[in-house]
């Protein structure tokens, strides 16, 4: 009697781990999609970031800055600020910042 139960119970956590990894891999997906949403957001909160830096640097100097490495040999900005997390370089046209 014991033989069974001891199967009965194998069969039980072969079932769970079964569904366990069919959750975990419906949900990756979704998951990669939320990191690069979040990356984007990022980099956009970056940008209004380096935007507030410039109009500091206007109001400062009463010229805007050249491009970003101003603001940060400036100490308006550290050198960490200059690209996104997804790799997009910040870069200064026409008084605003823009993501490359």
């Amino acid at each position: 009697m014991k033989q069974k139960l001891a199967a009965f119970t194998l069969l039980e956590m072969v079932v769970v781990v079964l569904i366990i990894s069919i959750l975990f891999l419906l949900t990756i997906p979704n998951v990669a999609k939320v990191m690069d949403s979040v990356e984007g957001v990022g980099c956009e909160a970056l940008t209004k970031v380096v935007d507030a830096a410039i109009v500091e640097f206007k109001l400062d100097y009463g010229e805007y800055p050249g491009s970003v490495e101003d603001l940060v040999s400036a100490g308006y900005l550290t050198s960490d600020q200059l690209k996104c997390s997804n790799g997009q370089a910040i870069s200064i046209a026409d008084g605003h910042a823009y993501a490359n």
